[in-house]
């Protein structure tokens, strides 16, 4: 029987390894348990600056294409938001297949947790969509690489929240020459965990919100506590706003809602925003609406899940979170001072630090 060594195959002949090989990533853990129901994948993008740290994130994927997608931005957008947040980690990320509403169970997440403590500290995982601090207690259970656990850095949203309130403010200082947000229309996509604390922001500093979700229990609840509008999914698109935040899934940039945007700021705590990059990040300079690069805009989170790891207070994770505000306006003016997108812009900062530091870890 001939035996074929991967690395003389070619990478057409496995879907797959094209895809670590074009985006760059060091290792894929496929996870199954029939007996609990798990079906997950890890991916670990670059740990050149550290273990890749990134959450999990439990979603009703249509097919294991569609979530190995998914997991594969995802974690490549962790290694990019810690490096230009300057912090000592590498980028890494985890998806569940499943409803993140009715497949739970303990024996899920304590086997979940038996993979991700398989990867002997390579990956550290913690809380994503569709998943709680009590689910990474059970992660827990079975692996200490975990973090945002409750008692000790805990729920990371309201930080990742923080982090795009100041980062908005910071568009909004360069677009409309104030960073103050009061009466400006802002439409918030996605009311969960983080876009709750967004919207409380916003309405303490007397913008007019309109939100919208696929969850009807969510919006009313939202709309009765901080008297904000709603509206349905689609017609979000169509408003007449002065900032977009989309804080539920990515890819709502795309061909088909880009034209439909009439906004100045596009600012939001949703990962991978722009369907395509390139292309999406160029449409938007051009139309002159200022992109908030979504993996530096939401790093509240993972500022908040670095103080745990290192012990730092949350003093700290506050302070280092309002940073964010002068990341994303020196992004922004660096933009459009060098005529590229700022998602380019942000791409060359993050990777001039890990080439960088890549050269101190080299064997002396």
């Amino acid at each position: 029987m001939e035996v074929k060594l991967i690395k003389n195959t070619d990478s057409t002949d496995n879907a797959v390894i094209a895809q670590m090989q074009n985006m760059g990533h060091e290792q894929i853990l496929f996870c199954n348990d029939s007996a609990t129901g798990l079906k997950a994948i890890i991916a670990v993008h670059n740990t050149v600056l550290g273990p890749a740290l990134g959450g999990t994130r439990m979603w009703s994927y249509q097919n294991e294409a569609e979530a190995l997608n998914d997991v594969l931005r995802l974690s490549k957008g962790m290694t990019y938001k810690n490096a230009i947040s300057g912090l000592n980690l590498g980028g890494g990320k985890a998806v569940i297949i499943g409803n993140s509403r009715t497949d739970k169970t303990e024996a899920l997440f304590r086997r979940f947790g038996k993979f991700v403590n398989s990867l002997g500290g390579k990956y550290i995982t913690a809380e994503d969509v569709g998943i709680s601090p009590i689910d990474m207690n059970w992660v827990n259970m079975e692996t200490n690489h975990v973090v945002g656990l409750p008692g000790k850095s805990g729920d990371p949203s309201p930080l990742t929240a923080l982090g795009v309130y100041v980062g908005m403010k910071a568009c909004a200082k360069i677009q409309f020459g104030s960073d103050s947000l009061k009466g400006k229309k802002i439409a918030v996509q996605g009311v969960g965990h983080v876009g709750e604390y967004l919207v409380s922001h916003l309405v303490k500093e007397g913008a007019l919100v309109s939100v919208t979700d696929i969850h009807d229990d969510i919006l009313s609840r939202i709309a009765k506590d901080y008297g904000v509008s709603v509206v349905g999914t689609e017609e979000i698109y169509d408003l007449d706003m002065d900032i977009y935040a989309p804080c539920a899934l990515g890819s709502t940039v795309n061909d088909e809602n880009l034209s439909r945007l009439k906004c100045g700021i596009i600012a939001g705590a949703a990962n991978n925003q722009l369907k395509d990059e390139t292309i999406h990040g160029q449409e938007l300079l051009n139309k002159k609406i200022i992109y908030a690069p979504d993996y530096v805009i939401n790093a509240g989170g993972v500022i908040n899940c670095f103080s745990e790891v290192k012990g730092l207070s949350s003093d700290w994770s506050n302070s280092k979170t309002k940073e964010i505000y002068d990341t994303i306006f020196n992004i922004v003016k660096r933009s459009k001072d060098e005529g590229l997108s700022t998602h380019t812009i942000a791409n060359k900062m993050a990777e001039e630090r890990i080439e960088s530091i890549g050269k101190v870890k080299l064997p002396m």
